[in-house]
């Protein structure tokens, strides 16, 4: 089977030519944020990319946003762009900047300034979050999924871990689309040049508390997904689509190996990507 794929990049400088002169336009792209980088940054990379014809999600970190007038802004830049997907975290930030503290209240304030229009992703944690009970983080799953309309995993390297919380998301009720959040072909170098200008809080920490596979990130030439998108593919009917996690490494993939499509490449495509690492808060 051909899983759909999207890509997440890091709004990073140049990071939009680089986009348009290796990625198709019907490659979907999740536009990240991160605290040191700020929601401005990540909006105007979104925004640049659906100017120049791409379907776009950008991230809107609850705890970095500073008022519900950010948040109204946000959604009418959207609405002037042609977005109309964004994906609510908690985000990273110790301490909110503003009324937000969690993605609920966002998506409730994103529903209501839209009108329903606007389509929302949340977060999911097969392996668990460090600082967030596994009681809860189903209980706010809950909670969200009338308000959302997919669930994008955090990184993950073992394709049981992401059939088990599959399995366990049905089970207990939450029946959103699950999208696998994947690492895809990470040239060593490459990541590590790149840790140094997002983050090592973000990137190499976040890999180090992921144990023996994630470490093959950091030693070795390159990190492939194989293993994991073929165990994935295993089990029909679980998983909606993959969530590439990228480092904006694209430059190596040559643009015709991702494959038309309707909005999103597929996983041929899976050479396209590498990781960002961001630890996500509920």
């Amino acid at each position: 089977m051909m899983f759909p794929i999207r890509i997440e990049i890091i709004p990073t400088e140049g990071i939009v030519e680089q986009v348009q002169a290796l990625v198709p336009k019907t490659t979907t792209l999740s536009v990240t944020s991160l605290p040191h980088h700020g929601i401005e940054r990540t909006m105007r990379t979104a925004v640049e990319l659906s100017d120049a014809g791409y379907t776009v999600v950008p991230h809107l970190a609850a705890r970095s946003l500073r008022s519900r007038a950010e948040l109204t802004e946000i959604v009418r830049l959207c609405d002037a762009a042609g977005i109309r997907e964004v994906f609510v975290i908690g985000g990273d930030r110790k301490e909110p900047a503003g009324v937000y503290d969690s993605a609920l209240p966002v998506l409730e304030d994103i529903a209501q300034y839209s009108g329903g229009m606007m389509r929302v992703g949340v977060a999911g944690y097969p392996e668990g979050h460090p600082l967030v009970s596994p009681v809860d983080l189903l209980d706010d799953l809950l909670a969200k999924q009338h308000l959302a309309m997919h669930v994008v995993t955090q990184m993950c390297f073992s394709a049981g871990k992401i059939h088990d919380f599959a399995a366990l998301l049905r089970r207990e009720g939450v029946h959103l689309p699950l999208w696998a959040g994947v690492a895809g072909s990470v040239p060593r170098t490459k990541l590590v040049a790149l840790a140094g200008q997002i983050g090592v809080g973000s990137s190499l920490k976040f890999l180090s508390r992921k144990g023996p596979l994630a470490r093959k990130l950091l030693s070795g030439d390159r990190y492939s997904p194989d293993s994991l998108i073929a165990g994935l593919e295993s089990q029909p009917g679980k998983i909606a689509g993959i969530h590439l996690y990228s480092f904006n490494s694209l430059d190596s993939v040559p643009g015709n190996s991702f494959p038309a499509g309707p909005d999103q490449a597929s996983t041929s495509a899976l050479q396209a990507a590498l990781i960002r690492g961001a630890a996500r808060d509920n």
